[in-house]
């Protein structure tokens, strides 16, 4: 493993003496993709030296975010402050031990919040149970990097073990297809121009992770990172929310020069509930959940208590949230609304997209 450590580092070291052009992107495409090919490596041989079980976390509610900073960020303040948990509060590091879950519930949503083992720099590769730590963001639905304004440094580093777990934050995932064939080398086709990454870099970096023979499509820009993600097809995307923290510490003039640098979706204070309740609203907006209110036939629609499904869903997903044998059941449904032409309107297919606030009668078998 140290070995694979070596080659890494001297690879990114290339990487960072190397200035990017048009006469050096075909290289650097190169050198990524053998740097992905050795952590990739690192991490199989690892796998099986990994101590202990992980945490062990149970996904509920409508969606589910994880808290992530560094020890003493002010996560488990936070954590009591917008959800009904009681994590351990301490002014001294790593408090948190092990994952403490939280409910908020907000615009009748109810979202999972876990509170996490604080990051170190190194988490990524095992220092501190960060993979452990790490492994939980895999069936979250969002990130909060909580930031101290007394360590704005953290952001940097947090982003860099995320990026290394194989979480893409606030990016969607690339619209590429890769079908493997038995000959004709790499045959590539664009439906869209990329700047950044030409045919011979697609090309180099295909071989380079023994894709000798493949059709490439790719229909949105990227950059050669994007393309390695897709090669790899284990990266995971999430969108997410910079918080930084006890802004109740600095100075005006401190905080307008952090915003400056960090960039911040919020600025708030955990500890004296300062914008507690503009986070839940970012939360909100940030997991794309919509409201959706069910009626019964002959009866008024129940507008107290909706059901909160993610933006983009179907007739099909409501159906299997609400009774796994409405799918099979399904006559047609009628539905007021945004997502219909007029109220009422009777819709005879699963696959209809619904849309926030529609209010929605099922006709079931």
């Amino acid at each position: 493993m140290a070995e694979y450590m070596t080659q890494i580092q001297e690879l990114e070291k290339e990487l960072s003496n190397t200035k990017y052009n048009k006469r050096t992107q075909g290289h650097i495409g190169l050198v990524k993709a053998k740097i992905a090919m050795l952590k990739e490596k690192e991490r199989t041989r690892g796998a099986g030296d990994a101590k202990g079980q992980g945490y062990a976390v149970r996904k509920t509610g409508d969606a589910s975010i994880i808290m992530i900073g560094f020890p003493s960020a002010g996560k488990s303040t936070l954590l009591n402050a917008i959800t009904n948990a009681n994590s351990p509060v301490g002014a001294y590091e790593f408090t948190t031990l092990d994952v403490v879950p939280g409910l908020l519930e907000f615009k009748h949503a109810k979202i999972q919040v876990l509170d996490v083992p604080g990051i170190v720099r190194g988490a990524a590769m095992g220092r501190g149970r960060g993979k452990e730590v790490l492994a939980v963001m895999q069936n979250a639905d969002m990130v909060l990097f909580i930031i101290d304004v007394n360590r704005p440094e953290g952001l940097s580093v947090l982003q860099q073990e995320v990026y290394d777990a194989n979480i893409r934050v606030n990016q969607r995932k690339p619209d590429v297809k890769i079908v493997k064939k038995t000959r004709g080398g790499v045959c590539i086709g664009k439906t869209v121009a990329c700047p950044d990454l030409d045919n011979k870099t697609i090309e180099g970096i295909c071989k380079e992770m023994r894709l000798n023979n493949v059709d490439v499509v790719i229909r949105t820009p990227i950059t050669a990172d994007q393309f390695i993600d897709v090669i790899e097809g284990n990266k995971h995307y999430l969108p997410g929310i910079i918080v930084l923290n006890k802004i109740d510490m600095v100075s005006p003039d401190e905080l307008e020069l952090l915003k400056l640098n960090l960039k911040p979706d919020i600025c708030m204070s955990a500890d004296r509930k300062i914008n507690t309740e503009a986070l839940k609203d970012i939360i909100f907006d940030r997991l794309n959940l919509i409201r959706i209110y069910c009626k019964q036939i002959g009866k008024k629609a129940d507008l107290d208590v909706p059901l909160i499904m993610k933006k983009g869903s179907t007739l099909n997903d409501m159906c299997q949230k609400l009774h796994k044998d409405f799918v099979s059941k399904f006559r047609f449904a009628k539905i007021w609304g945004t997502s219909v032409k007029f109220n009422a309107q009777p819709i005879l297919k699963l696959t209809h997209v619904i849309q926030d606030k529609d209010v929605v009668e099922l006709h079931i078998k």
